[in-house]
């Protein structure tokens, strides 16, 4: 059962601050895809789902003016991982929307991300009385694809900075998590992992004619 989502309860964050290094440097947010850029089609699908969103990047925010949205550097240096960006994201709303209390994270570089994400993890963390949630497919979890309490953020810093913690799955399990198992996405009648993320340059030309040719139909 997928119970009612209050949207104005949960932020989004979008993880933008990777180095891009396979995609030949860059940003990778900003790389085209039948059209639109990785970090548009994103937008499009979780702006619909959450109360506020914030994107997560290092370097001149000023190539993010044109989305309206605010945006903040890891608030832990030396690019350590999707977690800071986490981090960041929790901050950012512990000082902006404190009346807000979830984080979905999500990476920039996965166009299909699933229309009723938020719901369905949302749900699944309450069913099973967890505190947080991480999308799944074909049995494989993609830990930067997230809800995230507020609440642990200070714990989270704790383990970046003095543990120097960087692999997202280790600091989960201490908490309890839910991972919410999704189906596959049909373009032009193929079969799509919903969380595709475009790691090469290469991922975007397998997917583009396939792309272009579903949205003109």
């Amino acid at each position: 059962m997928i119970n009612p989502v209050d949207q104005n309860d949960i932020a989004a964050v979008i993880l933008a601050g990777g180095l891009a290094r396979r995609m030949g440097g860059g940003d990778k947010s900003m790389k085209m895809l039948a059209g639109s850029s990785l970090l548009d089609r994103i937008l499009v699908r979780i702006t619909p789902q959450v109360g506020s969103m914030v994107i997560n990047a290092n370097g001149n925010p000023d190539r993010f003016g044109y989305t309206g949205l605010p945006v903040v550097e890891d608030v832990v240096e030396g690019h350590p991982g999707p977690l800071a960006g986490v981090l960041s994201g929790l901050d950012w709303v512990a000082e902006n929307h404190p009346e807000i209390r979830w984080v979905l994270s999500v990476p920039c570089d996965a166009p299909f991300i699933p229309l009723d994400l938020v719901a369905r993890m949302k749900s699944a963390m309450e069913e099973n009385d967890h505190r947080l949630a991480c999308a799944q497919s074909h049995g494989r979890t993609h830990p930067v694809v997230g809800l995230w309490p507020v609440a642990l953020r200070e714990d989270l810093r704790t383990a970046l900075v003095k543990e120097e913690l960087r692999k997202v799955d280790k600091w989960t399990a201490r908490h309890g998590i839910s991972h919410v198992e999704f189906e596959d996405v049909l373009i032009s009648d193929q079969a799509i992992d919903p969380f595709f993320n475009a790691n090469k340059p290469d991922d975007l030309n397998e997917i583009e004619t396939l792309l272009a040719l579903h949205e003109r139909d």
